[in-house]
């Protein structure tokens, strides 16, 4: 099937008229409606009603045009990396990162990373995992990491990471001492959680009703560094994902295991044909090396 059809049918379904599609694809009018006449004649289906010289879409016009428009989103990122190589091999690598992991524990190995590869430039989007999800999906990114789950296809999925959420408790509080803290512990305590609309806030309120335990927690939030200051400034307890434990290490704040395990799964977003290069690579390996090296700190 001609892509020449498929631009005379996107283009006359974003300006709304034949004669505004040619001029916008440098054609004849009755070239692009020939175009639109062969594309219905292969798929053996009316895409437009034509009355008085206007054309009106059908419904089945506008599912097709949702596929096409996937299909330019990866056309796009294919001619970014055709640029990127014109400028020299990995010259960019984009990536999008859940803010656990971008705020403190990515850009110490950046600048690692920089050293090594001086003239790659790195765009780091730090977004939510559901728009991760999205971008990975539609391939706009040369990897991406977020916690799970995920609900869409289009990228390979790797195991990054799932070493438990660990309390941060103000080392001047009674709890400091404790070498393991439970739910029935915070019981009085001001308790500093997640915000239910995240996976690990459920998880946390999944924890408390196994134990028994009321979940009343004094405050809510969606980002872990948000948790440590809370706990640094003697706001109350909080529940924290390992890498904001490791990067935001600080005095003020004791870091303990807790029971029950809540595992923080992470994992890396690999788009299906977004093409790799020796840049991604390498970051990718400096990444898994620092990841288990900061992640074997953490106190058991």
């Amino acid at each position: 099937m001609n892509l020449l059809y498929f631009a005379a049918f996107r283009a006359v379904m974003l300006t709304g008229t034949v004669s505004a599609a040619a001029e916008l694809l440098g054609r004849s009018q009755p070239a692009v409606s020939r175009l639109l006449d062969k594309l219905e004649a292969e798929l053996g289906v009316p895409l437009f009603e034509r009355r008085r010289g206007l054309v009106t879409p059908t419904s089945v016009a506008r599912l097709l045009l949702d596929e096409i428009e996937r299909a330019y989103v990866s056309l796009d990122s294919l001619k970014s990396f055709a640029a990127r190589v014109a400028e020299g091999e990995s010259s960019r690598i984009d990536t999008a990162i859940m803010p656990a992991l971008a705020l403190g524990f990515l850009p110490r190995l950046l600048a690692e990373f920089q050293k090594d590869w001086p003239k790659t430039k790195i765009l780091m989007h730090v977004t939510v995992s559901a728009r991760i999800e999205e971008w990975a999906a539609s391939q706009q990114i040369d990897f991406g990491l977020a916690e799970t789950p995920f609900r869409r296809s289009g990228f390979r999925i790797e195991h990054f990471s799932d070493t438990p959420y660990v309390a941060a408790v103000p080392s001047d509080h009674p709890l400091a001492d404790k070498s393991r803290i439970e739910p029935a512990d915070l019981v009085g305590v001001p308790f500093i959680s997640w915000a239910s609309v995240t996976s690990g806030g459920q998880l946390v309120a999944q924890a408390f009703r196994t134990c028994g335990v009321k979940y009343e927690p004094a405050f809510e939030t969606t980002v872990s560094f948000v948790v440590h200051q809370m706990v640094r400034n003697g706001a109350g307890v909080g529940l924290i994902d390992p890498y904001t434990a490791i990067s935001e290490s600080d005095a003020r704040v004791r870091i303990i295991p807790f029971t029950p395990t809540i595992p923080f799964n992470v994992a890396l977003l690999r788009p299906e044909s977004r093409p790799a290069s020796r840049a991604v690579d390498a970051l990718l390996d400096l990444l898994a090396s620092q990841r288990d090296a900061a992640l074997y700190s953490l106190p058991r």
